[in-house]
């Protein structure tokens, strides 16, 4: 179970005001908001409450509600990507951060983008999950996409609010697959409590409208981006094709249906492994300076938690030897004999 969270709110610059929510301690991780997120509602689920145990076990893990959406303003007239990051901007401001791992998953993977171009300088890592470039609409090339695209957000116009979970139950089985009774239950319930037929409706238009193609090559801040290879929401190739348009970007697949990783699933521990081992190799600052490697850097992180070479070994999935060789690089490189005085290197 995760531990218990503060709670708070923010203002963006046209008064709107955004739901935040923080849990754990250590370097900061934020995520960009996305739609279907209730801060409170999702410390009971039994699809996100394995997401917050996860990423705060190691950093101050902070999310927000969408505008529209959660406990965020409803009465909103503004959706849109500058809007978008605006609240992402009230939110980091809000909790005065200055720097921190950014996390876009799906529709925030392109909120996450923008930021990062606007504020490279406080933005240590960037990792997107499922994320785009261009919405449906915008890379619609036939009658039919367009169609399929306009289809669904009438859906949502029509049935969104009802008490038949039906109309709900045709983006649950896109977001979740393969999940359990209970997962989709909770998340066609999750859709009707987080965000309004019109609000959805609204939203998702907004999203098909995304095109951050030429953002994605200002990127210039060291960025992970994670697909599931049979994503029913976003397919695999658009992950491809935006970790392409990224200079230096990493790509893992993940041997997924969800487009929403479910705990148990064994793309589950590949993505906590990948994201842990990717912003704990910068999360130390100033280290860079001393010629420590991004490697080198993921193996001093979890020196400094207190880790042995077998467990590190683990986590990073090294051979000990490696390890070992590794440490030995690092102690060289930090004028230290050691990892007492790492660690006291590290903290200082």
């Amino acid at each position: 179970m995760p531990a218990s969270q503060q709670l708070r709110f923010v203002t963006a610059a046209d008064g709107t005001r955004i739901a935040v929510a923080s849990i754990g301690s250590g370097p900061a991780l934020v995520r960009a908001a996305h739609w279907l997120s209730h801060v409170e509602h999702d410390l009971a689920s039994p699809v996100w409450r394995p997401w917050l145990a996860a990423l705060s076990s190691q950093h101050h893990y902070i999310r927000y509600d969408q505008r529209g959406c959660g406990l965020s303003d409803a009465d909103v007239r503004d959706f849109s990507l500058d809007a978008w990051v605006g609240d992402l901007e009230a939110v980091v401001d809000g909790l005065g951060l200055q720097r921190f791992a950014l996390l876009g998953m799906s529709q925030g993977g392109a909120v996450a983008i923008a930021y990062a171009v606007r504020h490279p300088e406080r933005v240590s890592q960037l990792v997107l999950v499922g994320a785009y470039a261009r919405g449906a609409l915008r890379r619609a090339t036939t009658e039919a996409e367009r169609l399929e695209s306009q289809t669904l957000i009438k859906l949502m116009r029509v049935g969104w609010g009802r008490d038949n979970p039906a109309f709900r139950q045709v983006f649950t089985n896109l977001f979740i697959p393969d999940g359990t009774p209970e997962q989709h239950q909770w998340w066609s319930e999750l859709e009707r409590l987080t965000v309004s037929p019109e609000n959805a409706a609204r939203t998702l238009e907004a999203f098909y409208d995304i095109d951050v193609r030429d953002l994605a090559a200002q990127v210039r801040v060291p960025t992970l981006v994670m697909h599931s290879r049979g994503d029913s929401r976003v397919p695999f190739v658009l992950g491809l094709q935006l970790a392409a348009l990224i200079p230096g970007a990493r790509f893992v697949p993940l041997e997924s249906r969800n487009h929403v990783l479910l705990e148990g699933e064994p793309a589950w521990d590949l993505f906590l492994r990948e994201l842990r081992g990717f912003v704990g190799a910068q999360a130390v600052p100033g280290l860079e300076a001393l010629g420590l490697t991004p490697s080198e850097r993921a193996v001093l992180q979890l020196v400094a938690q207190g880790l042995d070479n077998h467990a590190i070994a683990q986590r990073l999935s090294k051979g000990e030897k490696t390890v070992r060789n590794q440490i030995s690089a690092i102690f060289a490189k930090l004028g230290v004999h050691t990892r007492a005085e790492a660690i006291v290197r590290v903290r200082s």
